[in-house]
């Protein structure tokens, strides 16, 4: 199969042919449609966080089983799937208690088995137990939810990642309240998740925080009832005047550690702030002691606070009934070996979602 091979940070990726095994217990084979280009992968190919190479990066894709290990008796050839990082063993303390994002034994190969994925005669480290910029996937069954066949797959793929690492924060994470005020800090894929997640939630206002107009405005569409371009004006006194005094809740997406500090100094007193975003590793979030007096509290949130299984369904059904966009966040679709050229995008800020094709 085709795969975008990663070699290391701050080298290009390159498409190279790739051995996948077979399927063995729990393990399903899924032949990738759609995998959505998100910037947690970026972190790794910047080098702010460390992955082994050789590997294979990507974690947000739907597509189709295509064979099943022994054990498996939930899929089945044909099923349309959406893959999920958030793989869990089901026996672990978070596990039992509900809390399977936090799993605490990922389900992974023996270090005595055959490696799951082969380059040149060299095991290929597994990107999120996943490895989703692949033309196929080889995942334990706890990595994937079955879903509807009359989804679009392109739509399904940012459901993966993106948007229930944002909606779920908003719903889960936050549990934002009906007629409550909100800030968003950065409006790409996940950002614009966290605010449809509060407009579902039933928040009277929405306040999207960007430095380029264009997201603003893709903001806008997708629930933000105002916005604040953070290149022209400081965003946390500007969403003070706004709300007189401050959010109830507000959401890092971005993962800078001063836009953290930001989405922290914009609530009113016993307000929440949950960051989202990969603040790079050692990196430290200062803030001012004296303001938790008026009980302010700031929270992380891990994909969302999912349980996949069941909230990916959900999430579907509102895409389905009109009250989750997604076709609007898709900002272009490519093919694998525009994976580069993807990034270079995303960092340039010129994109909400891209999704690269496989069919």
């Amino acid at each position: 199969m085709k795969a975008a091979m990663f070699h290391g940070a701050h080298q290009p990726l390159t498409t190279e042919d790739v051995e996948i095994d077979k399927p063995i217990d729990h393990e399903v084979v899924v032949r990738v449609v759609a995998s959505g280009v998100c910037h947690s992968d970026l972190h790794f190919v910047d080098g702010f966080y460390d992955f082994p190479a050789p590997a294979i990066l990507g974690h947000e894709a739907a597509g189709i089983v295509e064979d099943v290990g022994s054990l498996v008796d939930d899929f089945a050839p044909g099923d349309h799937v959406i893959a999920c990082l958030s793989v869990f063993c089901g026996r672990c303390e978070y596990c039992l208690t509900g809390r399977t994002h936090l799993c605490a034994s990922r389900p992974v190969r023996a270090k005595d088995a055959a490696p799951r994925l082969r380059w040149q005669g060299l095991p290929v480290n597994q990107f999120a137990n996943l490895s989703a910029y692949a033309e196929k996937m080889l995942v334990h069954s706890n990595a994937i939810v079955k879903v509807r066949d009359d989804l679009p797959l392109d739509r399904a793929a940012l459901i993966g990642c993106g948007v229930t690492t944002g909606v779920g924060a908003a719903l889960n994470t936050a549990r934002v309240e009906p007629g409550s005020v909100v800030a968003v800090f950065g409006c790409g894929g996940v950002g614009l998740s966290a605010i449809q997640g509060a407009r579902i939630a039933g928040a009277r206002m929405i306040i999207a925080v960007d430095v380029h107009d264009h997201k603003l405005q893709t903001a806008c569409e997708l629930g933000a009832t105002h916005t604040v371009n953070a290149s022209s004006s400081d965003p946390v006194t500007s969403i003070r005047e706004m709300t007189n005094g401050g959010v109830d809740y507000s959401f890092e997406a971005i993962g800078l550690k001063r836009a953290a500090a930001q989405c922290f100094e914009s609530l009113r007193a016993g307000g929440t702030a949950t960051i989202i975003g990969m603040i790079p590793m050692g990196q430290k979030v200062e803030l001012d002691g004296s303001t938790f007096l008026r009980e302010k509290k700031i929270q992380g949130s891990s994909m969302g606070s999912n349980r996949f299984k069941v909230d990916m369904p959900k999430y579907i059904d509102f895409y389905m009934q009109g009250r989750l966009k997604l076709d609007e966040m898709i900002t272009r679709r490519l093919q694998l070996d525009d994976l580069n050229e993807a990034f270079r995008a995303m960092k340039a800020g010129e994109v909400a979602r891209q999704v690269l094709m496989f069919d």
